[in-house]
């Protein structure tokens, strides 16, 4: 009688305990993790600038510019028309796409870049690096890839699945003495939920 009475006592202070109770093993229900749908994102919010840099680029025409929406500042190169840019992220990333847009509505044709390398998770590249190194991927592109109108240019997604780093070496333009770029925009998703600026102050 007085199990009784104190188990319909613990019932009606607390309804979930008869239920979790019921099954014997006491565990609670497991939670499902949320589906991954796969969704790709603008990972602009995830760069970690103060780990981005750009070599030969022109001082009024920095690479910060391309981030900023409007293709009449962009990027541009300084002494000749080699440009490498890199960008690191706040964690790791599956890059899946990019989209380069033609500086001030292509007003300059001959300034927009036609072959571009890229390479990820390299650390201070240099032009002299880039002879040596490999590139993970490599863009010929036209003046359609670039225009604001455009489609975004799938990557091989097999080889930018755990990125932290991607550097661009534009190595050639279409004619002009230097290259220049009016925005840039990737996209991808994240791999983790893991910070990497946290990361590294708990190591």
């Amino acid at each position: 009688f007085y199990v009784q009475t104190f188990r319909s006592t613990m019932t009606s202070l607390f309804p979930g305990v008869a239920a979790a109770g019921g099954g014997g093993s006491g565990a609670a229900p497991a939670t499902a993790e949320p589906a991954d749908d796969g969704k790709m994102v603008d990972l602009t919010r995830m760069i970690d600038n103060k780990e981005c840099y750009a070599r030969n680029e022109a001082p009024g025409f920095p690479m910060t510019n391309l981030f900023i929406g409007d293709t009449r500042l962009g990027c541009k190169s300084d002494a000749d028309e080699q440009l490498i840019l890199h960008i690191s992220f706040q964690e790791f990333v599956k890059l899946h796409s990019l989209k380069f847009t033609e500086f001030n509505q292509g007003l300059n044709p001959e300034e927009n870049p036609s072959r571009v390398h890229i390479y990820v998770n390299r650390e201070n590249l240099g032009f002299e690096d880039c002879d040596d190194v490999d590139p993970t991927q490599t863009l010929d592109l036209t003046a359609a890839d670039l225009r604001e109108s455009a489609d975004a240019i799938h990557l091989k997604f097999v080889k930018f699945q755990r990125v932290r780093s991607v550097t661009f070496f534009i190595e050639d333009n279409a004619g002009g003495d230097v290259s220049a770029l009016g925005g840039l925009k990737l996209y991808g998703r994240p791999v983790a939920t893991t910070n990497m600026s946290e990361f590294k102050k708990k190591t």
